[in-house]
């Protein structure tokens, strides 16, 4: 199994990966917020102050016990690569000379067992415990948040990568959780067998955070969400072990599985997956195609898929991205597309993709779009893990670049995606510092879409303040227009303030309820999830 590759410390990925900004951005950089392209020096882990690690003796000495003495780190530079995940705030913050606050200790378990045992022991003796999979939360979903406890550990998953019960006939098999998302594929590929999800974060988000999550992959509108593709979940809690999920589909009262599919870790640890797979795909098509305006190209995304026709992968973006994002500004016979770019691809068995595939085009055809063929749609293909790399060659020359994103209605959707917008550009102008907002629908339901918007501006003197200000607002205007606070990036920390307008005063406290039932000590994922 190929090893899984550490993110640096500071930034998105690894470092051989990064990518440098090209001439032509720099320029216009230069025209639009008038900065020079010069990027800023970073420091080497080596050079970061962190906050003193507060384990006690006695306590690494139980977790030696328990896990393997190679198993337990307080070494600085691990405790400052599971100091909390990659959005823009938390890596500005790591840009910071104040020390650095993260894990007091990393335990790495070798299974549900001594997962098990871990936790009996935090909850019996105060210790904070944060779930800790890829590391690639934008949201706040592995800080090391402490609570009332003196001392938090890091709950480092990788080494729960098995694979068992594979099962082609029923089309299922069960993963560990801290397995990537490239080990899963390959695993699965020697039976011949996908999972087929690839979200942004594939590269080095694990199977445990996907299910946690609610994870979306770009290839939702063929696959399904991850949450879709999940039939039972072994979880860890410190009151002991659920195992849930017996069949395919049941009528035994409310599916427990829905209560840790999403819980962020604040309920339990998820330490193995049973997920629905599918055949290798025979062949895969592509298509890009071009409409006069954002409205227009999501009319004919929601015609696509309420005839039950949607490819494997259905994206949009607006006017601002298809013209501003370099990485989906692709040129068809020599010309930049125009109005809006949407990307098309479709897998299956050739006779099944050419009749999707032509019915899809019928439709995209009718409804206003025109063809632009392969190439667009493929250079997305090649591309589309490389967006966190352009974000920090932004941060590192002084423009602020984040993302969000929501959900809504077909109908509610324009309207949302305008409040959105306006509330993003009123904070940034009333700062001062006007900027881009661009917009691309990335997942499609029978019913409504996702919307998923990223902002980008000149930095101010505190950058973490600019933002935390612009999405505040912005998730203000996602609450009055009807959206929900978060399609796929999960609630976390960040979004933490707006549950109650998600789920109700009600629907907290039976969360609550929940929480109290299974970590009556509260040491699950302090800060997370619930208000």
């Amino acid at each position: 199994m190929t090893q899984r590759q550490p993110m640096v410390w500071d930034a998105w990925g690894t470092a051989d990966a990064a990518a440098p900004l090209s001439e032509q951005v720099r320029t216009l950089l230069a025209q639009v917020f008038g900065i020079s392209g010069e990027s800023a020096l970073r420091r080497t882990e080596t050079e970061v102050a962190l906050v003193p690690s507060a384990l006690t003796d006695l306590d690494h000495r139980w977790l030696t016990e328990a896990v393997g003495a190679e198993h337990v780190s307080t070494d600085d530079i691990d405790r400052l690569r599971h100091a909390g995940g990659k959005s823009t705030p938390d890596l500005l913050r790591r840009r910071d000379d104040a020390p650095q606050n993260a894990p007091d200790v990393i335990i790495r378990p070798a299974d549900h067992t001594q997962v098990l045992a871990v936790l009996a022991y935090a909850s019996a003796n105060g210790i904070a415990v944060v779930p800790f999979g890829g590391g690639t939360s934008v949201v706040g979903g592995v800080d090391p948040v402490r609570g009332q406890f003196a001392t938090v550990l890091a709950l480092d998953l990788s080494r729960l990568t098995s694979v068992s019960d594979v099962d082609p006939v029923s089309g299922t098999a069960t993963l560990g959780a801290g397995l990537t998302g490239p080990q899963a594929e390959q695993l699965l590929g020697e039976h011949g067998l996908s999972l087929g999800h690839f979200p942004q974060s594939f590269e080095f988000a694990t199977i445990g955070g996907f299910a946690a999550t609610r994870s979306s992959g770009q290839a939702s509108a063929g696959y399904g969400r991850f949450d879709d593709m999940v039939t039972r979940v072994v979880v860890a809690t410190p009151q002991g072990t659920l195992d849930l999920g017996r069949a395919p589909a049941s009528a035994a009262g409310p599916d427990l599985r829905e209560l840790f599919v999403g819980s962020e870790g604040a309920l339990g640890v998820i330490t193995s997956v049973t997920v629905r797979v599918h055949q290798v795909p025979e062949t895969t098509a592509y298509e890009a195609w071009s409409f006069p305006d954002f409205q227009t190209g999501a009319d004919a995304l929601r015609a696509v898929v309420q005839a039950g026709a949607a490819p494997t992968v259905l994206r949009l973006s607006d006017e601002a991205e298809t013209g501003l994002n370099l990485a989906r500004s692709a040129d068809v016979g020599g010309a930049p597309v125009q109005g809006c770019l949407a990307i098309t691809t479709f897998e299956g068995s050739a006779a099944h993709v050419a009749a999707r595939s032509a019915e899809a085009f019928e439709l995209l055809s009718a409804a206003g779009g025109t063809a632009l063929g392969a190439a667009p749609a493929q250079q997305w293909e090649h591309g589309r893990f490389g967006a966190p790399y352009l974000r920090d060659a932004l941060l590192d020359v002084g423009v602020l670049c984040e993302t969000l994103e929501t959900a809504t209605s077909w109908r509610n959707l324009a309207n949302l995606k305008v409040k959105v917008t306006g509330a993003l550009m009123d904070s940034l102008n009333s700062q001062g510092t006007p900027g881009v907002v661009m917009c691309h629908i990335s997942h499609t339901y029978p019913t409504g879409a996702s919307l998923y918007f990223t902002v980008v501006a000149k930095q101010l003197a505190d950058p973490i303040t600019q933002w935390r200000a612009a999405k505040s607002a912005a998730s203000d205007a996602i609450v009055v227009a009807g959206g929900t606070i978060t399609h796929h990036h999960a609630v976390g920390a960040d979004h933490r303030a707006w549950m109650g307008a998600e789920v109700g005063d009600l629907g907290l406290r039976v969360l609550a309820a929940v929480k109290r039932e299974l970590d009556p000590a509260g040491i699950l994922n302090p800060g997370k999830l619930l208000p």
